[in-house]
């Protein structure tokens, strides 16, 4: 870079806090650090035009995981630890919306379902047998009943008559939400530079030179916040996992509300007025789908139109207006890791799919780690 003396001195010079990711985690963590240290320089590096990743590619799900995902997850977990997880995806959605306010990511609590395939009888039986338990253990959390089995009034074709209700689940806008995040940093202070990616970085005593391609800049501390994006620091703890989503043109006379699950999350539409979003399926090629590459494929986005054609929206006419990806953070676990890898250096990723949840919570710990 030909940086001017001001270029440098205004942007690079003397800087406490340096975050690579403006996503969710990226930009709450350095509200907090703006919090605990009023003065300090704080950076945040992007690498896209807009925040990469999930963060403003996400379906705009309000939810901390549907009845057959819990029950999925505690076949790999502990109780203590699912419990846990959905305490703190609970947490982190109360964090978002007391940070920024219910109106202005337009968030609306209509209600989340899961609905099941009518071939598919062994998952819906076994998410009707384990809902009280899944109920019990949740209690402590929501001191009620969190789901139950309602009659589809929905008119979905090929799946059970029964599907499973929440009502702690809401939509939001996920642009909104970004966009109101990227105000409130910019309006305490915080420097942000997109298309800036970070080729490497050295330790060395009192801080870390941070290399942009040709340039580089010393940081008294560096945190990463690049969820998906983070297998090289985490030592493969982080696999990309991307996820693709269409949305239709308008449909007159729709009359879905809320959020919905299908076939233990890996699939999930909702409506966005009019419209509905749909996105999912990489359990149909894991392997290629394990990538921090956007783009789309013809098996996915084919199984995608079948279910929107077949199953959600039978005997109604739509259009595709829109298809496009994001890349999540996965692992053999889903507990995201807010990690100090050494004096320095700092990480708060894998959000294992639940980043509107749980990414203010964990951008709030990562920063609390300083």
């Amino acid at each position: 870079m030909d940086l001017s003396f001001w270029e440098r001195s205004t942007w690079f010079g003397e800087v406490d806090y340096t975050i690579v990711g403006s996503g969710i985690v990226g930009l709450h963590a350095a509200l907090r650090l703006r919090e605990r240290f009023p003065e300090s320089k704080i950076l945040i590096l992007e690498k896209g035009m807009l925040p990469q990743g999930a963060s403003t590619k996400n379906a705009g799900f309000a939810c901390f995981g549907s009845l057959s995902e819990i029950i999925d997850d505690l076949k790999i977990h502990t109780e203590e630890e699912v419990v846990s997880l959905i305490q703190k995806r609970w947490c982190g959605l109360q964090l978002l919306r007391k940070r920024l306010g219910d109106s202005i990511i337009d968030f609306r609590p209509f209600g989340g379902y899961e609905l099941f395939l009518k071939d598919d009888d062994t998952s819906f039986n076994e998410a009707q047998t384990r809902m009280p338990f899944i109920n019990e253990i949740l209690k402590p959390i929501f001191k009620s009943a969190v789901f139950t089995k309602e009659v589809d009034r929905f008119g979905f074709r090929q799946t059970n008559a029964y599907l499973f209700f929440n009502p702690y689940e809401a939509q939001l806008d996920t642009g909104k939400m970004m966009q109101a995040l990227l105000r409130a940093a910019i309006a305490e202070n915080i420097l942000i530079l997109n298309q800036q990616t970070v080729t490497s970085y050295h330790e060395s005593s009192g801080g870390v030179e941070v290399t942009l391609g040709d340039f580089s800049f010393r940081t008294k501390k560096l945190l990463f916040a690049t969820n998906g994006f983070a297998s090289e620091i985490t030592e493969g703890a982080v696999k990309p996992a991307r996820a693709q989503v269409l949305i239709t043109k308008p449909i007159p006379g729709l009359d879905i509300r809320g959020t919905f699950h299908l076939d233990k999350g890996y699939y999930y539409f909702r409506n966005i007025g009019e419209r509905i979003l749909l996105g999912g399926g990489r359990n149909l090629d894991f392997e290629g789908e394990t990538t921090t590459e956007f783009g789309l494929t013809e098996k996915i986005q084919n199984r995608l139109e079948q279910l929107l054609k077949e199953v959600i929206l039978p005997g109604h006419d739509f259009e595709i207006e829109h298809r496009w990806s994001g890349i999540m953070g996965m692992g053999s676990s889903k507990t995201p890791i807010v990690s100090q890898l050494s004096e320095h250096v700092y990480c708060g990723v894998r959000m294992g799919g639940m980043g509107v949840a749980i990414g203010s919570l964990i951008g709030t710990e990562l920063a609390d780690l300083v």
